[in-house]
């Protein structure tokens, strides 16, 4: 993939359905204890007995089984007795310590597992996410793991966990364990060598990423490149807008010394300008030309500038690289911060400004802040959070012109043009390729993420791809889980190996230490169902379409259950189940 991704805003949408299929929880971003903890309320997951319609396929490698490689070194290694086999309930997980480190302790199905606690992608504690059919959901963006491999099998992130050995003696449970795994609770896997000088072109978005790190893993021994407009490496884009202090370095998915161990080659600053698809060459701006045998193309989006006077002077800026987070950082200090625009990219920024401006204010076009996605009720309560914190809004009002002296605007004056008024996919260079687009400029493709043209592959923002949640209708979700699972999808179909997308999309935000997630997806709602406190910020929002439903009382940390209930198929679950399981989860 050739990576310009420059994503200006992140938009999603509730699910349009008869049953319940999306939730919006906000809630208290939580602290992983020091003591041992239980799977919340100590009860069984109902999940046993439901029926799963498949999860993202993997090919096992030689690694998948293994908890590590045989060591001649016993000190290397520590094992505890850490319960009773009466312990653990079918279905229920529990964070034990070893002394040299914590593992998860799984019973499923009579028998004992354990892998690391700690979720690869952000540090999640497992233990508070939901065990199912053979694999644990993070509790804070979604991301899923064998229990018998840890293997990832579904994003965000990019490394898989340690798996420990576990035997029973006398009926106590007794773990083995690696102690520099227990150390890094995150374990790589296994990376085949590059041998061969075919070009396979990916990118620098998580898709490219992803995509490049599958090939090796699956065995790909071709020569891969990825290729950017940027001048940096991979690095952890949604934490611009929470960050706004953090360096390119710091937000690095990757180190470079990864890159080189396993063959990826990496070309900054290389803007695609055209794509030849008879003779299977990409020209980048400088008119360098490289020619490739298979291709993922994961531009991103490109921002819509706001149509105003005097957009030009200075102290105004996008929020795009990590150079322009430092600066508004830098310069919003002690200054009256303004931000155009009240997508979550802008809400995000203006949280994070709020400790270092003199004041922050925003300006929105709508009533409320995410009204047409969230509904009122959830916008107005966000709005609220937001004031309380010493935001002004500037609602029903847009940006007409920008006046200044000398070419900047009041010193006193820092404006962030943070998330323009939309975004459209970087797909400009492909109007004469022949590669298909839909009328929106988004680049079509089928189950497997290839294109129209044999060899041609897409993922990321730039896409409409088929969801099978929706049958299959083609939909651009611009999620930064969703171009993870794009990635390996792609990588897969390049090798031959054709894997349909089963994930359910996942978004998450932060503002003022409150967690926003979402699972699902949608295209409007009719009616918007809150179980829980809208004025706690401790609530459920179930977004609704079609139909007449009903809805239990249900607490409101359960969005990562939610989506696991609608990977099952199962979300009528919801409707009449037994909801006693759930109650008062996450409130450890």
């Amino acid at each position: 993939m050739f990576c310009n991704c420059n994503k200006s805003s992140i938009s999603f949408v509730s699910c349009q359905c008869c049953l319940v299929e999306v939730k919006v929880e906000l809630g208290l971003l939580e602290k992983e204890k020091e003591a041992d903890v239980m799977s919340p309320n100590g009860k069984a997951s109902p999940f046993t007995d439901c029926r799963p319609n498949g999860a993202l396929g993997h090919s096992p490698d030689e690694d998948a089984s293994a908890t590590f490689r045989p060591s001649h070194k016993p000190r290397d290694y520590v094992e505890a007795t850490v319960c009773h086999v009466k312990d653990l309930e079918n279905g229920q997980m529990r964070e034990v310590d070893l002394g040299a480190g914590r593992a998860l302790l799984i019973k499923e199905h009579g028998e004992f597992s354990a892998i690391g606690h700690k979720c690869p992608h952000y540090g999640a504690p497992l233990v508070k996410g939901v065990l199912s059919k053979g694999h644990v959901r993070c509790p804070w963006h979604g991301a899923c793991f064998s229990i018998a491999t840890g293997d990832i099998e579904d994003f965000p992130g990019h490394d898989s966990l340690p798996t420990f050995q576990v035997r029973v003696e006398k009926d106590k449970v007794i773990i083995r364990a690696n102690k520099q795994a227990l150390q890094t609770q995150r374990r790589t896997k296994i990376m085949s060598k590059c041998s061969a000088v075919i070009n396979s072109n990916t990118g620098f978005s998580p898709a490219g990423l992803v995509c490049a790190e599958t090939l090796r893993q699956e065995g790909f021994t071709d020569r891969i490149v990825m290729c950017t407009m940027e001048k940096h490496f991979p690095y952890d884009r949604p934490k611009l807008s929470k960050s706004l202090e953090s360096t390119a370095e710091q937000l690095r998915l990757r180190p470079a010394e990864f890159f080189q161990a396993h063959d990826i080659e990496l070309l900054t600053e290389k803007e695609v300008v055209s794509l030849d698809v008879k003779t299977r060459t990409v020209t980048f701006h400088d008119d360098f030309k490289m020619e490739y045998r298979k291709l993922l193309i994961a531009t991103g989006s490109k921002p819509k500038p706001l149509n105003y006077k005097g957009k030009d002077v200075g102290n105004v800026f996008h929020l795009r690289t990590p150079e322009d987070a430092n600066r508004i950082a830098q310069l919003a200090s002690n200054k009256n911060a303004v931000i155009v625009g009240t997508s979550f990219i802008g809400m995000e920024v203006a949280a994070a400004l709020t400790d270092k401006a003199h004041s922050v204010s925003v300006i929105g076009v709508e009533a409320v802040p995410f009204r047409k996605v969230l509904g009122e009720k959830v916008g107005k309560a966000i709005m609220k959070l937001f004031e309380t914190n010493r935001v002004k809004f500037y609602m029903l009002n847009e940006v007409s012109e920008m006046c200044g002296h000398h070419g900047q605007v009041p010193r006193n004056l820092c404006i962030m043009d943070c998330v323009v008024v939309g975004s459209g996919p970087a797909t400009s260079f492909l109007k004469q390729s022949g590669v298909h687009m839909d009328s929106k400029g988004f680049i079509t493709v089928n189950k497997t993420m290839q294109t129209n043209v044999e060899g041609v592959f897409a993922g990321g923002d730039v896409t409409a791809f088929p969801l099978l949640l929706r049958s299959n209708k083609k939909v651009n979700i611009p999620h930064w889980q969703m171009a993870h699972v794009h990635g390996r999808v792609a990588a897969l179909g390049m090798m031959g190996r054709s894997v349909e997308i089963k994930t359910v999309p996942y978004f998450w935000t932060a503002m003022f230490g409150k967690s926003i997630r979402y699972a699902g997806y949608g295209d409007g709602f009719d009616d918007v169902v809150i179980q829980g406190d809208l004025d706690d910020l401790k609530f459920v929002a179930f977004y609704t379409k079609y139909g007449e439903n009903h809805y239990p009382n249900l607490p409101y940390d359960v969005c990562i259950a939610s989506a696991e209930l609608v990977r099952l198929s199962v979300m009528s679950f919801f409707l009449t189940g037994d909801m006693s399981w759930l109650i008062d989860k996450g409130s450890q």
